[in-house]
């Protein structure tokens, strides 16, 4: 039973870095995050990792209904994923007009912001199909789905420790690059994010074949 554990552990860490380690929007934002402050780059990060085990849990207690749960809507639910990371893209792009760049919040808005920041990364997460579309995909073929709610646990919480690993280092990195570069060059690396955040919209709208 021990030996069953510490794999299906080893599988959920394993499944969290899968997911969480190829940048993509969230991935990028972020970065971006991190840049305005730690405290929020933190509070971003952990809502994404939060969301990672929810979806790893429902994943492995639901198992393949939540492929037919998402599969008939999921052009649907791609369309709304696709239109928020538009807007966040457009609205990162137009803030940027004015030649500055964003930067981290007075010391009594902080609190305020990495609440902001915790619902805004949650909610990207959450509307992300392929998240859920990973887990599921996964937890079938390990054969894990009604395995039980122990298997469950187990492996949703190392799902969860791997992806806020991960998702600290991002805004980490994101706060350690911000405090070093100049108002110019953060303009330009923002501008660049947003811009790629846009394209992976239009590629989670339009998705090839």
């Amino acid at each position: 039973m021990v030996d069953s554990l510490v794999s299906t552990a080893a599988a959920g860490a394993a499944a969290g870095l899968g997911v969480a380690m190829p940048l993509g929007a969230v991935g990028v934002l972020l970065l971006q995050e991190g840049g305005r402050g730690l405290r929020q780059g933190a509070a971003a990060a952990t809502a994404v990792a939060l969301v990672d085990f929810v979806y790893a849990a429902v994943a492995v207690l639901v198992g393949p209904r939540l492929v037919g749960l998402i599969g008939g809507g999921e052009a649907w639910v791609r369309a709304v994923a696709a239109a928020v990371l538009a807007a966040i893209a457009v609205r990162g792009l137009l803030s940027l007009r004015g030649g500055g760049a964003p930067g981290a919040p007075a010391a009594a808005r902080a609190a305020r912001a990495a609440g902001r920041s915790f619902a805004r990364f949650a909610l990207l997460t959450l509307v992300n199909p392929t998240t859920a579309l990973y887990f599921t995909a996964l937890t079938a073929a390990r054969g894990a789905a009604a395995a039980g709610a122990t298997v469950a646990v187990v492996f949703a919480v190392a799902v969860f420790a791997a992806s806020l690993v991960w998702q600290q280092l991002l805004a980490a990195a994101g706060a350690f690059a911000g405090t070093r570069l100049t108002v110019r060059t953060r303009r330009v690396t923002y501008a660049l994010g947003y811009g790629l955040v846009l394209c992976f919209a239009v590629r989670l709208a339009w998705p090839a074949g």
